[in-house]
């Protein structure tokens, strides 16, 4: 088991304290190269909530999203919203997804997103 970067401990727990949701951050992880903006936990649960409830294949998952309780001390994920996984050129999905990355798996990351073209 790898040890978390201490200072991507601390970016994602001012981000969890709510202070912001615009943090941009570009990150290694497995060997995906995703990048996005870093939204609170519980933020990030309430929307992808919202997105299953309005699928009519995928209704019944939004509750478990809802009911979760915060977990205690430092955070051991990063949640992305507005995300894209790079390939090459491209950015994957095109509109932004909503991911999340345990931080003890992040190789690389930098502050920032990275701009991509779909041309």
């Amino acid at each position: 088991m790898s040890k978390p970067d201490a200072l991507l401990v601390d970016v994602a727990a001012l981000v969890e304290s709510g202070r912001s949701n615009q943090m941009a951050l570009t990150v290694v992880a497995g060997g995906a190269v995703i990048t996005g903006r870093l939204a609170p936990e519980a933020v990030w649960r309430q929307r992808v909530s919202e997105v299953l409830a309005d699928s009519a294949s995928l209704g019944d998952f939004s509750a478990m999203f809802t009911t979760a309780a915060p977990e205690e001390g430092p955070p051991t994920y990063l949640h992305f919203h507005v995300a894209r996984i790079l390939q090459g050129p491209v950015g994957i999905p095109e509109t932004g997804g909503m991911y999340r990355v345990a931080i003890e798996d992040v190789s690389a990351w930098t502050m920032g997103d990275f701009s991509y073209s779909d041309h």
